[in-house]
């Protein structure tokens, strides 16, 4: 077969209008899927053909059945489990990520890619106010985030205790224990689980899931060892940020690692009105985030940063003798637990490029006002509790017993209009809203609180 560019003429243009058409019709479908993922299998599975098909009638065919088994994630009325929308920008560039087709591992080999992932990662460190020196690594989401800052923070801990993780492995080395608030996000849980390092042993948290920074000073004191302490900007359930700079300096005061799982929380950073919220951020060691939530990319694209590029490096790094590796900084397949990976940080460049300073600050407190907006609707519906201090993008609801709240929920998703999580907080059942998306506005506020109120009147 000969490489012929006018090829992708057809297949494109025609994912191109495929496009358009489900972006368009976004707005005005029902949230909830309409099928199954039994359904979409039997369609397009069966015998493989014997032989090729048109490249465009494979796309038709694709859109045709999945579309309708398809979350409108992407919709201003979607307050699903911190899922963004995609900007147009980050968009636009995520189809060039995949038509460029690079493997951006090495910067020899791909020094476009990589250039503007670097690009993108100054920007990132300048706007959280983090060091500049800090390694910026992107991964899949917020778990390989959190594995990835934590996976530094392993061997650096067990590095100063004299171990040698690299040759030894964990088997008879010292423990390394891991304390965490008692309402962190299960994805440190499942870090922890990968890294080999066990259960967290949980530190007291208040009524909106920060932990207390005397409990954690107690609890640091009962350490003898190498230790991490996992820390949170933006708790599930109600938004809450935990003192961070405060438990640093309890923690670094005991020679341990701090590490913040700020998937969607982060961001309060970028905003000058916000980042009273998180004192102190900078003085941690390692963070995690997802671009994917408030920053609004496509899937797939978390984020992990590590102050001390030597410790990720030694953490992830390797030498083979058929690369041409870097002499300078980190090759990114040295900083993330793959080799190879598309250009997630592209996208990443262009949501801050097309948005600028002041939109990165815009979308985030965009998101806030939303929230307060929502909580004040719920708020004024008979029977409706609202269980946290909304503060920032989250919103837990409750609607008298654990029953009459999953049965308003259950009215809501089946209404359509919008998408509110089930979920269960501090032993309540809740209702939980998480605003994320750029192109939430008033209508979408609005047709979503009468949505609640009426399952809430059923």
């Amino acid at each position: 077969m000969t490489f012929e560019p006018e090829v992708y003429d057809h297949a494109l243009e025609r994912a191109h209008e495929l496009a358009l058409s489900w972006l368009a019709g976004v707005p005005d479908r029902p949230i909830p899927p309409a099928g199954d993922a039994d359904s979409i299998a039997a369609a397009l599975g069966g015998p493989l053909p014997d032989g090729p098909g048109d490249p465009a009638m494979v796309l038709d065919l694709l859109a045709r059945h999945v579309e309708p088994a398809l979350m409108s994630m992407g919709s201003g009325r979607f307050f699903g489990w911190v899922i963004g929308g995609a900007l147009p920008a980050a968009l636009g560039a995520d189809w060039l990520v995949s038509t460029w087709d690079q493997n951006a591992a090495i910067r020899f080999a791909t020094p476009g890619v990589v250039g503007v992932e670097e690009a993108a990662a100054a920007w990132l460190l300048d706007l959280l106010g983090l060091p500049a020196v800090a390694q910026v690594s992107f991964v899949t989401g917020g778990t390989a985030a959190n594995f990835t800052g934590l996976a530094a923070g392993r061997q650096r801990v067990l590095q100063d205790a004299g171990w040698d993780l690299d040759t030894d492995g964990l088997n008879g080395g010292p423990r390394v224990t891991v304390l965490a608030g008692a309402d962190r996000h299960v994805s440190v849980d499942i870090a922890l689980r990968y890294l080999g390092l066990g259960t967290a042993t949980l530190v007291d948290a208040d009524d909106q899931g920060r932990i207390r920074p005397e409990a954690l000073a107690a609890a640091v004191e009962g350490v003898d060892g190498p230790l991490i302490v996992a820390l949170q900007a933006g708790n599930l359930h109600s938004g809450a940020f935990d003192d961070i700079g405060t438990c640093a300096d309890i923690v670094h005061a005991h020679g341990g690692w701090v590490h913040v799982d700020g998937a969607f929380g982060l961001w309060a950073a970028a905003s000058p009105r916000l980042r009273a919220l998180v004192p102190g951020l900078e003085r941690a060691d390692s963070w995690a985030t997802d671009a994917h939530k408030s920053l609004n990319t496509p899937y797939d694209c978390g984020v992990a940063i590590v102050r001390d590029p030597a410790a990720i490096r030694s953490a992830f790094g390797f030498h083979a003798a058929y690369l041409v590796q870097s002499e300078g900084p980190a090759d990114p397949f040295e900083t993330v637990p793959e080799f190879s990976r598309r250009a997630r940080g592209v996208p990443v460049w262009a949501a801050l490029r097309s948005l600028g300073r002041s939109g990165v600050a815009e979308l985030v407190e965009g998101f806030v006002s939303n929230a307060q907006a929502i909580a004040a609707g719920i708020a004024a519906i008979p029977g409706a509790e609202i269980l946290n201090d909304v503060d920032y993008s989250q919103v837990s609801v409750a609607f008298g017993s654990d029953e009459r709240t999953r049965e308003v929920t259950q009215r809501v998703l089946a209404d359509g209009v919008t998408w509110m999580s089930g979920s269960t907080w501090r032993g309540r059942a809740v209702m939980r809203v998480s605003v994320s998306n750029w192109s939430t506005d008033g209508q979408d506020i609005a047709l979503s609180v009468d949505s609640v109120r009426r399952a809430a009147g059923s």
